[in-house]
């Protein structure tokens, strides 16, 4: 049986490719590798999706080139829902992450997987936030009274709280609003405090924002029709044996609750930075840890910071691990031609068989080019193939034809829906 996030291969080339690897590095017909759109590709009946003006705003800046060509020749749609396109903490480009609204958001953008990411309260509940300990950046917990349970609460300007799940129960988590990760360190209030939202960003959704369980997500996204992508976070070694007896008892508590909803494995892709969770997926839940994906923690930023070496890479596979997740900065260099190209690094991944995930699209600012754009484009620094913020096309077909990544995350799911359709991408 196919991967579930596996590439479609469009209808003329069904017959010639027989294996993953011979799909990725081309998606369509004719000798350019950009073929023509088809409407028989073999989907099932889906819903349109809406994908607003942004794909196409980036897209009619792209210079001319058989990219823009193939891309604007798909304009008129129409377009589904695709598992290429995962949401990354629902759409929080512009929503604030980890809310009903933001995941309804990515949905309607055409995501087919939407993230949770997992973490639990006082009272052992699972709850998605990015982080066990980021209340005090994502929601208005600063300027309510439950400021004072905080594990460091605001106290004034240049104070640095920090403000926990795990310091509140359930019933407190649920009273508080969402926002835009951001803060404002010099504020002399704590609604000042709330601030600091990045340029490219925006505000103008901050006015509702309704916190979830995990419980409450997996219902959500039942009732979106997309698949569940839930990342187990990190958490306080010592809270995590007093709400769960340990590790294992956490990564346990997250599988049952899918299983409690009664859904389906293939539906679900359990995540962690701790392989330790994965290996454990893989031998207690056999059936959700076939598509256990291991998201890999290496810094692009830093030439210093250690890959996985190829040794590491053939023992995770010959655990078990079927899935790794690099961030894209990692997946790709610029070659002699200033040219977007697979890095070293992911032909060694590819070379071993692992499907690959990839985060994150649309978070980083572009508008500049990869000057200054950090993290996810570490591999041009200066700019040298990615001049724009519609550049960011040309990193995704790369990923896509060239690394072959079967999913990628992003901020702004439209973005990546609108590539997946016009490319055949299921």
């Amino acid at each position: 049986m196919p991967h579930p996030l596996q590439l479609a291969a469009p209808a003329a080339l069904l017959a010639a490719l027989c294996s993953f690897a011979s799909l990725a590095g081309d998606y369509g017909r004719g000798d350019d590798g950009y073929g023509d759109r088809h409407d028989d590709r073999g989907f099932p009946a889906r819903t349109s999706v809406q994908l607003g003006d942004r794909p196409f705003f980036l897209i009619d800046g792209l210079d001319d080139s058989r990219l823009k060509d193939k891309l604007q020749s798909c304009k008129a749609g129409p377009f589904y829902k695709s598992n290429f396109s995962i949401a990354h903490r629902g759409a929080p480009l512009q929503f604030p992450e980890h809310t009903k609204e933001s995941y309804e958001a990515g949905a309607r953008q055409g995501a087919g997987v939407v993230e949770c990411d997992v973490t639990f309260t006082k009272d052992g509940e699972l709850v998605c936030r990015h982080d066990e300990c980021d209340l005090h950046t994502t929601t208005n917990i600063v300027d309510t009274e439950l400021n004072a349970s905080c594990t460091v609460p605001w106290s004034g300007p240049g104070s640095s709280p920090k403000c926990c799940a795990s310091d509140i129960t359930l019933a407190q988590f649920k009273t508080l609003k969402g926002k835009m990760d951001a803060s404002n360190p010099n504020a002399t209030t704590a609604k000042g405090y709330l601030g600091g939202t990045a340029s490219f960003r925006t505000d103008l959704y901050n006015s509702r924002g309704t916190l979830l369980t995990l419980r409450e997500s997996i219902a959500l996204n039942k009732k979106l029709g997309v698949k569940h992508t839930p990342e187990l976070k990190a958490g306080n070694p010592q809270r995590l044996q007093t709400v769960f007896g340990g590790q294992e008892g956490y990564a346990q508590a997250m599988i049952d609750e899918f299983k409690a909803a009664g859904v389906h494995p293939r539906d679900v892709y359990p995540q962690s930075f701790d392989v330790r969770d994965v290996l454990y997926w893989i031998k207690n839940e056999p059936r959700f840890g076939q598509q256990a994906v291991y998201l890999d923690d290496v810094d692009p930023s830093s030439p210093n910071f250690p890959r996985l070496t190829l040794e590491e890479l053939k023992q995770l596979k010959k655990q078990g691990v079927k899935i790794i997740a690099p961030p894209i900065g990692v997946l790709l260099a610029v070659n002699s031609n200033d040219e977007i190209v697979p890095s070293q690094y992911a032909l060694d991944i590819k070379s071993l068989g692992f499907d690959i995930i990839t985060w994150s699209f649309e978070r980083a600012d572009l508008r500049n080019g990869g000057v200054g754009a950090g993290f996810y484009y570490a591999f041009d620094p200066t700019g040298r193939a990615l001049k724009k913020d519609s550049d960011m096309y040309k990193a995704l077909d790369v990923l896509a034809r060239k690394v072959g990544v079967i999913g990628i995350f992003s901020d702004w799911p439209a973005t990546v829906t609108y590539y997946a359709n016009c490319m055949g991408l299921k």
